[in-house]
């Protein structure tokens, strides 16, 4: 068969309408794949497991959040300015040792955002009427002081706090969202 010029020319463009419809076709598709790859993993993030305990490991100076028995963040912290050893006082600037609870999250607190340790419990109580002393308390986790956002991660330079958990602001709003009042939180040496 003889083929004239118009009819392979126009069997040559109907060839490369059809390659270019299907680049267009596996160009969507790739596409919308990754949309949909975006979307869940936007998803996973929004639903970002929630804290189940608190483990805060002194010694260390490193504070985990725990869900189903797995660490799901690793935080560095500074501690109180008063040493290593457990707080037997008000006013001794050391963070307490022992199983406590989130009680308490403040927003709006003089250190970026909050959350309260329920310390002191009855134990500490009775251990500082022996001693004749107030037990202390207003024990948190907390971010920088407000307006001093600025110092970021060279605040765990030292130990500064008088007996709190510090972490960067933007690891303080992290936990903030990840740690429900209620949440326990073991303090070890």
């Amino acid at each position: 068969m003889i083929y004239s010029f118009r009819m392979l020319a126009g069997r040559l463009l109907r060839k490369i309408r059809m390659s270019v419809l299907l680049a267009a076709i596996a160009t969507t598709l790739v596409a919308n794949s990754v949309s949909i790859y975006a979307l869940q993993t936007a998803s996973a993030a929004q639903r970002q497991d929630k804290a189940e305990a608190i483990l805060i490991l002194k010694k260390e100076h490193v504070m985990e959040l725990l869900a189903g028995g797995k660490v799901i963040r690793t935080y560095k912290v500074a501690l109180g300015q008063g040493g290593l050893p457990p707080k037997q006082r008000e006013g001794d600037a050391r963070t307490p040792e022992g199983h406590y609870i989130i009680d308490a999250k403040y927003e709006h607190s003089k250190y970026h955002k909050a959350l309260h340790v329920s310390y002191p419990d009855a134990a500490d109580r009775r251990r500082a009427a022996r001693l004749g002393v107030p037990p202390g308390g207003a024990i948190m986790i907390h971010g920088l002081p407000n307006g001093k956002g600025w110092v970021g991660a060279r605040h765990r330079l030292f130990d500064w706090t008088l007996g709190c958990i510090a972490v960067t602001d933007e690891e303080i709003d992290e936990v903030f969202t990840l740690v429900p009042v209620g949440t326990p939180v073991d303090l070890r040496p």
